[in-house]
C-alpha cells in the first residue's frame, strides 16, 4: 500500500492505494501516529484501494477515534463501502461518493 498526504492548515487529505490488509495496516497506523497535533480534519481518498481486510477496517475506526469523528472516506468502491455496511461501520464512518 502507498499512501500520498497532502495537508493544508489542520485538514489533511491521504490518497491510499493498493490493499489495507494485515500486512499494510502497521503502514496506515504509524501514519496515523505521526499526524500533526493540530490536525482536526482527516480525509482518506480510497479510490485506488482493492481490498480491506479487518485489520484494515480496524485502523479506519481508530482513526475515527483519533480525530473524534473528523475522519472522511471518499471514492469507495462498492466492494468496500459493501464491507463497511455489513460490519455497521456505515454508522459511524462518513463515506462520500
Amino acid at each position: 500500500m502507498t499512501i500520498e498526504k497532502n495537508t493544508e492548515g489542520a485538514r489533511a487529505e491521504w490518497k491510499l492505494s493498493g490493499w489495507l490488509d494485515t500486512q499494510s495496516a502497521p503502514e496506515l497506523e504509524a501514519a496515523l501516529n505521526e499526524l500533526a497535533p493540530e490536525t482536526e480534519a482527516l480525509t482518506l481518498d480510497l479510490a485506488e484501494v482493492e481490498y480491506v481486510s479487518s485489520a484494515g477496517l480496524r485502523q479506519l475506526v481508530a482513526a475515527h477515534k483519533k480525530l473524534r469523528g473528523n475522519l472522511t472516506l471518499r471514492n469507495v468502491s462498492s466492494e468496500i463501502q459493501n464491507v463497511i455496511r455489513m460490519t455497521g461501520l456505515d454508522r459511524r464512518l462518513r463515506i462520500e461518493a
